[in-house]
């Protein structure tokens, strides 16, 4: 496995390099809005340990990061008066993982609709922002 690269974008997220939308953040983990999301509400969990996937993520990492998985998914189902949820993970390249520091994909759905395809396209950032704003009310209330 290739090693960690401090310079990816979760990594530049973390150290305030880059913008994001962060709804939930701890001491060891950010949960920001996706921002070429594949359904409204589409939410990004990474853990703040410096890891490139479960490959290589320590066991406290994959715990908390798990927790804030599920918190985040029952806010967003919540926020979105969503029928279920999607939660995805990938693991390498030849996995699908395109970013290479550990993230789970949450991603509330609704009977009947598809995800949107991932065309790379970004969101506006206001969409994102009233997206984020519904997330952390849905969290206070949980």
């Amino acid at each position: 496995m290739t090693a960690y690269d401090p310079a990816n974008v979760f990594a530049r997220i973390l150290r305030g390099e880059l913008p994001s939308q962060t709804v939930y953040e701890d001491a060891q983990t950010l949960a920001i809005m996706d921002i070429m999301p594949r359904a409204d509400g589409h939410v990004l969990v990474i853990p703040k340990a410096a890891c490139r996937n479960v490959l290589d993520a320590p066991a406290d990492a994959l715990q908390a990061v798990a927790l804030t998985t599920q918190k985040l998914a029952r806010a967003v189902t919540a926020a979105f008066d969503a029928d279920g949820v999607t939660i995805q993970q990938f693991n390498e390249a030849a996995g699908g993982q395109v970013v290479f520091h550990l993230h789970v994909h949450v991603m509330p759905r609704h009977d009947g609709l598809s995800l949107r395809p991932h065309t790379g396209a970004m969101e506006k950032p206001e969409v994102l922002a009233a997206n984020a704003e519904k997330i952390r009310t849905a969290l206070q209330a949980l």
